[in-house]
């Protein structure tokens, strides 16, 4: 390399803690702190983790109230029992994990003990989909299919650190259990350029365009904005409706934008089975529409490990990827 050309700051780790680029505004820990905002206007709410607060940001309200803090240790069906007792003590608890443990296996107890109950627990999990390199063990792809089908369970995608932030005092205000696809360490902020206020159970339209219509939700929301900037200079015009909350789904922003003549896409850092895709198709067909729906998500299998850098553009998951999917199918 020439001496004189300016080297970057590669990362190539399997696991990055912060989502946000360099120079990008974000927040650090958005969940530890609203939750310590949210427990000073409310005295029942309470934190549990199982050994991982500092790997969800819980750490944050653990040093900060830690009489209202119980760490349960490394047993994801005793961390969903002791919610569920807190629960129903009148206590709002909210326990973290990484979703992969809170899914697989603790599943029995949030359906059972929690769902069926119609508790005020809140779970706040991390690692959703691609966001480590560490595969299959540690990857949820398959989190939102495993739980659409719990009855009760309302479940939430966040975009950024505007949508964690917000959703925190809504969660612990709704009635019934909730599960929050955590974004986690230093987190962008990127909605609030939008005129965006996150509403739980709503979507919402945060730009339009004649050409292109993508629902997203999670941080593929984000991607599908940068997308949209660049294939405007093409001259393609797109919309994004961003649907953070995916149970309960919001039909009827879904129906406003359809039937215009547009390439409809789905984003969601998930498998395509039995998430966004899934939810958007379902609603399209109980309506009667004809509209095509093409997805843009993770495959049907198990993911490499890897550097995240890589594998996003593997599975089509960058914005470079996604630029290239709709230049080829307009």
């Amino acid at each position: 390399m020439n001496q004189n050309t300016p080297t970057q700051n590669l990362r190539s780790g399997a696991m990055s803690a912060d989502l946000a680029k360099a120079g990008q505004r974000a927040v650090s820990a958005p969940l530890g702190h609203a939750l310590v905002e949210a427990a000073q206007q409310d005295e029942r709410i309470v934190g549990l983790s199982a050994d991982l607060a500092k790997y969800t940001d819980l750490h944050i309200f653990r040093d900060a109230m830690p009489e209202r803090f119980y760490q349960i240790g490394m047993a994801e069906q005793a961390l969903l029992g002791a919610a569920t007792g807190l629960a129903m003590e009148g206590y709002v608890p909210f326990a973290s994990t990484y979703s992969v443990f809170a899914t697989r296996r603790a599943y029995d107890f949030l359906l059972l003990d929690i769902a069926e109950a119609n508790l005020n627990v809140n779970l706040v999990c991390a690692l959703p989909g691609l966001t480590t390199g560490y595969g299959p063990s540690h990857a949820a792809t398959d989190d939102l299919a495993i739980l659409r089908a719990a009855p009760n369970l309302t479940i939430v995608d966040p975009c950024d650190a505007i949508d964690i932030q917000q959703a925190v005092p809504q969660l612990a205000a709704s009635d019934g259990p909730t599960y929050m696809r955590l974004l986690r360490g230093k987190v962008p902020a990127v909605l609030d350029e939008y005129d965006y206020t996150f509403e739980l159970g709503r979507a919402k339209l945060l730009r339009d365009g004649a050409d292109v219509l993508f629902v997203s939700s999670g941080l593929m929301t984000e991607r599908v904005l940068d997308a949209a900037k660049e294939l405007e200079q093409d001259g393609i015009g797109v919309a994004v409706l961003h649907s953070p909350t995916i149970k309960p789904f919001d039909e009827d922003a879904l129906l406003a934008q359809l039937g215009k003549g547009r390439l409809v896409l789905t984003a969601e850092n998930h498998s395509v089975v039995g998430g966004l895709f899934d939810t958007v198709a379902r609603t399209v067909v109980s309506h009667g529409l004809g509209e095509k729906i093409t997805p843009i998500g993770l495959p049907d299998e198990f993911l490499e490990a890897g550097a995240l850098p890589t594998l996003n553009d593997r599975y089509g998951m960058s914005v470079e990827k996604i630029v290239e999917r709709v230049r080829g199918l307009l």
